[in-house]
């Protein structure tokens, strides 16, 4: 699977959807969920404003969001893995039965230009074919002002001791544990997802590119994950 091929991608979260966020729990030691609260801390949404989670998946995120402003009214998850949208309207269904789902492409949306107040996405830009062309669209349907948080596996470029934890960790760590699941092929991805991930100062320059007024992005987990922070 190369890494941008977008319907490989789309298959394979389909295919990883019943079981992502139980190995999430497993591969991050439940931090995950730290990370992302974390990112709304730093975004701070409110009450009555209108938030959209790009590349939302099973709907983790979107359901984090919905707690943290005691409302799932005004929230829009987007992802392209219909599978992935089945699990998320199924957990959402009791507690959170106010967030839209919409099957679509993060790259090609399709919905009316600046009407959100805030955009969120979680582990969503590196799998994307081209994360300018995505962070183009993340611009284009936020409002003037509107904020944007971007949380992902962080890039390293050349050698470090933090580049070389973070292949050994998914070498000898994620990977194995998702064979147990039958999913070792579709976890080797993240991996080779990385290659060509940009690094955050190019992310930055890429956002600065596609429109954003201002970005600033900043690590977390000693280092492994980073926060690409906008505003539009």
């Amino acid at each position: 699977m190369r890494p941008g091929n977008t319907k490989a991608i789309e298959e394979m979260f389909n295919s990883i959807s019943s079981k992502y966020d139980f190995l999430n729990d497993i591969f991050s030691f439940g931090l995950h969920r730290f990370w992302k609260t974390k990112l709304l801390d730093i975004l701070n949404p409110t009450f009555g404003e209108k938030w959209i989670d790009l590349c939302c998946g099973t709907g983790d995120m979107s359901m984090l969001l919905a707690r943290y402003i005691k409302s799932s009214k005004n929230i829009t998850g987007i992802d392209s893995a219909s599978q992935a949208l089945l699990v998320a309207r199924e957990r959402s269904k009791q507690n959170y039965s106010s967030i839209e789902w919409i099957n679509g492409d993060a790259l090609e949306t399709r919905l009316t230009s600046h009407q959100f107040d805030g955009l969120l996405m979680a582990y969503g830009l590196r799998n994307l074919s081209s994360p300018y062309e995505g962070l183009k669209e993340a611009f284009r349907i936020l409002k003037p002002g509107g904020r944007a948080g971007i949380l992902d596996f962080r890039s390293f470029e050349g050698t470090s001791i933090q580049g070389l934890f973070q292949k050994i960790y998914l070498s000898c760590y994620v990977v194995p544990i998702s064979s147990l699941f039958g999913l070792g092929k579709e976890y080797s991805y993240i991996k080779k997802s990385l290659v060509n991930f940009p690094s955050g100062e190019k992310q930055i320059h890429l956002a600065l590119s596609a429109g954003f007024k201002k970005a600033k992005y900043q690590t977390l987990a000693m280092g492994q994950m980073g926060i690409l922070l906008l505003e539009a």
